[in-house]
């Protein structure tokens, strides 16, 4: 006799949900790839719709150089960078928009002598961010003709030597008819670099009229603009978020806590800094001014006091490295609560012989007091002046190296000290991503016709024209190769007159509870 039929289907066994939920599984990641992959190739063409630049560094001419082996200029997902620079997401050949018709026009002026290791990490974060003009006065190693030659190649960059005509041209400059830059005059190393800048600085305001500047900013190349709270990490979405009647944005400073003695390339492997006074709770900054100078003269090594940004109008003039003014007016100015500028400052073992180098006072606590306005430097060129080079480093790895890894937590986690990864992470991600290498190739490339032209010259003329021998010149060509590894008008007022030019300021010390 049959069996009667069920009403229901026999319920499936254990490997057959096993196999449908592996089944489902994969057609679901299969969907989510797919949709990624979509959204991917949108947002390389949303990238192309602004402006045609760049990105920083990468000319036409390099996008199918050998360099870049067998890359196109099509971007896909097989030309992306290693993963490991994620948070610099570029693409080979990737149309990065710097600036569009509502971007302001941004320029950093430097007084600088340092080499091209330091001045491209520099100045490209910079451009990164939104920078469009740089204004160089350059001296030293960065006045050099291999400097020159590839500084001058990359869009945007003006180099200012000082040459005698320069120096006669300030000379004649009303800031030595003015009050307000006096008390630093005819005194030797720091002041004297402190009122060479400021003449720099005027000279500056006048070129960055002449392009349509919109913000002019100060800063030396041991320095980053760290733009937080801005969208994109964009320094051209913060200054365009400043209220039209705001003369001046102040970006408080963040002095870098070092970790090792051997720091090679600051800007990519520093990550730990020390916070500023107007960014942490008066009542933790006092509490814990002890256990954080660790024995220096104050909580930062050198200045507390920032750099700031000021909108370009007339019968603007610099007041001092750190701030601007106004001959007709006092400026509005507001301090920034998240933005900074970091500061790195004695992040290298040589900067003590250097800092020593450059200045010639005689190492007594009375004579260093004509030369440095900071006691820290003033104690540091003391030790480079007479202790042993085991000496210095000892001195250094007390007075320096944050080597205490339980007072390095506490300050963490009292909000004193704090981790930033982000300009670390552009620095590398452009080092990598062959910008540096890039902009030094073509400057040399540069470079070697200038002396081919003048070998020819010379041999015909029986004169040779550069301001140094051409064996110099290869030398340093030769050296330099090796660097990142590349294979062979105005009515005045009596506001802006009188007010006194800000010099490098220590943070608040415990004497103000006092």
């Amino acid at each position: 006799m049959p069996m009667p039929s069920s009403r229901f289907a026999p319920a499936p066994s254990t490997s057959q949900r096993i196999l449908f939920v592996l089944t489902s599984l994969t057609v679901c990641l299969a969907l989510f790839a797919f949709g990624l992959q979509w959204r991917g190739g949108d947002l390389v063409d949303s990238a192309r719709l602004g402006d045609n630049s760049l990105l920083p560094g990468l000319q036409k001419e390099h996008l199918n150089s050998p360099l870049n082996g067998h890359l196109g200029s099509n971007p896909d997902c097989t030309r992306i960078l290693p993963p490991h620079i994620g948070m610099f997401p570029h693409y080979i050949g990737w149309q990065y928009a710097i600036q569009n018709k509502h971007s302001s026009k941004i320029a950093i002026t430097s007084s600088t002598s340092a080499g091209l290791e330091q001045i491209l990490p520099w100045l490209y974060y910079h451009r990164t961010i939104g920078v469009t003009h740089f204004f160089l006065f350059v001296e030293g190693k960065a006045a050099s003709l291999n400097s020159t030659s590839v500084l001058e190649l990359i869009p945007g960059v003006k180099i200012i030597h000082r040459t005698s005509e320069l120096e006669e041209n300030q000379a004649k400059s009303r800031i030595w008819k003015e009050t307000w830059l006096s008390g630093f005059f005819y005194k030797p190393c720091n002041y004297e670099l402190f009122v060479k800048q400021s003449l720099n600085m005027e000279m500056a305001i006048v070129f960055a009229r002449e392009v349509g500047i919109d913000w002019i900013i100060h800063l030396d190349t041991d320095e980053l603009l760290y733009p937080a709270g801005a969208p994109e990490y964009s320094l051209q979405r913060l200054l365009n978020d400043v209220a039209p009647d705001v003369d001046m944005v102040v970006f408080p400073n963040y002095e870098t806590a070092i970790e090792r003695e051997d720091i090679e390339e600051p800007f990519s492997e520093v990550t730990m800094f020390k916070k500023n006074y107007d960014h942490v709770p008066k009542e933790t900054y006092f509490g814990l001014y002890r256990e954080a100078t660790r024995g220096n003269p104050n909580y930062f090594l050198t200045y507390g006091n920032g750099k700031a940004a000021a909108r370009m109008q007339d019968n603007l003039r610099p007041n001092g490295a750190h701030r601007w003014h106004n001959y007709a007016k006092t400026p509005n100015e507001i301090k920034l609560e998240e933005a900074a500028v970091l500061h790195y400052t004695y992040t290298k073992f040589s900067d003590l012989t250097s800092r020593r180098d450059r200045c010639h006072c005689k190492p007594t606590k009375e004579d260093v007091k004509r030369c440095f306005m900071l006691d820290f430097d003033r104690a540091a060129f003391i030790i480079a002046s007479t202790a042993s080079q085991e000496e210095m480093k000892r001195w250094y790895r007390k007075h320096v190296v944050w080597t205490d890894k339980d007072l390095n937590m506490k300050l963490m986690r009292k909000g004193l000290l704090t981790r930033l990864y982000v300009p670390a992470a552009i620095v590398q991600g452009l080092q990598e991503a062959g910008v540096f290498s890039n902009a030094v190739q073509a400057g040399q490339a540069n470079l070697e016709k200038t002396l081919q032209r003048e070998k020819i010259q010379s041999s015909s003329n029986g004169t040779i024209k550069t301001s140094k021998p051409l064996s110099a010149l290869e030398k340093s060509l030769q050296q330099d190769k090796n660097i990142f590894n590349i294979p062979v008008t105005s009515n005045q007022g009596a506001a802006g007159g009188r007010a006194a030019a800000m010099p490098p300021r220590s943070p608040p010390s415990t004497d103000l509870i006092q």
